[in-house]
């Protein structure tokens, strides 16, 4: 039977793997939504989405970005326009359609649930234990 200090450390490896899978499945969870925020504010190149996504420490790599810009605009919440680039070939820009505005304001009505939801239970258990201290 393995020592009680390789159990633990088999268990604190298990843990770090937990987490970050769920921390992952969080991130993809939100990223649709992230992607269309961002270009809500105008129409935006994908290296420019990919940037803005790592600022907020949602990582992204182009071969995540381009599937989901492609079903987003399959979808009919983004279209997109062809701009010529001082820097070498024309890029494409994306933009939210009506369509897509639509589902980005539903998409912040369910976030700002689910948030005020955590933030319920958070205040709930901090008043009834000392739960971050």
């Amino acid at each position: 039977m393995p020592s009680c200090a390789k159990r633990l450390n088999l268990f604190n490896h298990s843990m770090a793997i937990h987490t970050e899978n769920i921390k992952a499945q969080m991130r993809k969870g939100f990223l649709e939504y992230c992607i269309l925020l961002i270009i809500s504010k105008e129409a935006s190149y994908a290296p420019d989405i990919i940037r803005n996504l790592k600022k907020g420490h949602l990582i992204v790599m182009e071969g995540t970005l381009y599937p989901l810009l492609t079903r987003l605009k399959n979808n009919g919440l983004l279209d997109y326009s062809w701009a010529e680039s001082n820097q070498g070939p024309p890029r494409k820009y994306y933009e939210l359609t009506e369509r897509g505005r639509l589902f980005l304001y539903d998409l912040e009505e369910a976030w700002q649930e689910i948030r005020h939801g955590i933030d319920v239970i958070k205040e709930e258990l901090s008043s009834e234990s000392n739960l971050y201290n």
